[in-house]
């Protein structure tokens, strides 16, 4: 039996929505860039994310870019229904392409939603829908302008305050507080860098330690004092009995908690308020990272050139060192006094 006028006209429009599709598929296609034309049917969000780790971006910042692309991803233009970020997620490569068109107007509509955001947050959120943009193909449009941001120097501890410092870490009743500090303040390693240390990446006969995917996934090498060595012999009994005490005799880390766990940067913050209030020191004040700027700090007033200091903090770029020569005028001026009175 025949079949209907009905079912033949459901039939033709069937065939000519899925001709029409299949035709505005292929145009799509036709502007993505060669490089990811392959990757046109898989979801974008994973093609994305591998791209990233394969640029050794840090954990921190693939979470921080997601955080971006989800905020952009999600802006909606007039005529558009809500999105759930789930649902964007499964976009094949080509539908995100055309969703994410620069000149469509929801960059527009994203930036002015950041309008109440710190300009250093802004510039960050920028960066990272800027490298999604490029890596689909687009280009990002010259009316994009970045917030200035107001330079701020770096946090160090004057001479009164890491002496007060340096008597809490002898008063403190956290083992971790001296042994962790002095390598922080000798080395000036990142907090990240520490918690990462094994006990064997220490080798006490060269007064050195081997860092192992550092910033950027880069293997460094940080140099020890003799008092490193002393801090670090102080400290291993006290390991060797944490981990002894929790059954944890495959733990490699250098510094452990009671728990016999690998410390993590959380923990060592809480030291450090510990410690800065016990040196009557502003909370604000004491940080990883304020050691770690007054390590660079001491280097420079002590005669050190710049690129021995990058070699030493382990930056990539020379322009990263370059904030540690605007410690400010004092600093400027305690040394060339020094210097006219050696004469």
């Amino acid at each position: 039996m025949g079949r209907n006028a009905k079912e033949v006209y459901a039939t033709t429009i069937e065939t000519r929505n899925e001709e029409q599709s299949s035709e505005e598929k292929d145009e799509l296609l036709g502007t993505l860039p060669s490089r990811i034309q392959r990757l046109s049917d898989f979801c974008w969000y994973d093609c994305w994310i591998q791209q990233l780790k394969s640029e050794k971006k840090s954990e921190h910042t693939i979470r921080s870019y997601i955080t971006s692309i989800k905020g952009y991803s999600k802006t909606k233009l007039p005529n558009e229904e809500n999105k759930e970020w789930n649902d964007i997620k499964k976009l094949a490569v080509y539908e995100f392409h055309s969703l994410s068109k620069p000149n469509n107007g929801r960059i527009d509509a994203w930036l002015t939603s950041l309008g109440d955001l710190k300009p250093t947050t802004i510039n960050a959120r920028i960066a990272a829908v800027s490298h999604l943009i490029k890596w689909l193909g687009h280009n990002i449009p010259d009316w994009i302008i970045r917030p200035s941001r107001n330079k701020s120097l770096p946090r160090t501890l004057g001479k009164k305050e890491l002496g007060r410092l340096r008597k809490a870490l002898l008063d403190s009743e956290d083992p971790l507080a001296f042994p962790v500090s002095t390598v922080l303040l000798d080395t000036g390693i990142r907090v990240s860098e520490l918690c990462g240390l094994d006990i064997d990446d220490i080798d006490k006969e060269d007064l050195s330690a081997l860092v192992i995917g550092g910033k950027g996934e880069k293997d460094r090498t940080v140099l020890f004092t003799n008092s490193t060595v002393e801090a670090i012999d102080s400290w291993e009994p006290i390991r060797e009995n944490r981990i002894s005490s929790n059954n944890s005799d495959g733990q490699r880390a250098l510094f452990i908690s009671r728990r016999g766990k690998r410390i993590n940067p959380r923990s060592i913050q809480k030291l450090m308020d510990s410690l800065a209030d016990l040196a009557e020191i502003p909370r604000s004040r004491l940080s990883p990272h304020t050691l770690r700027h007054t390590f660079a700090t001491g280097l420079l007033e002590r005669g050190a050139d710049l690129v021995t200091i990058q070699r030493l903090l382990g930056h990539s770029s020379i322009a990263t060192t370059r904030v540690y020569l605007e410690i400010g005028d004092q600093t400027l001026r305690e040394i060339y006094h020094r210097a006219q009175n050696f004469n």
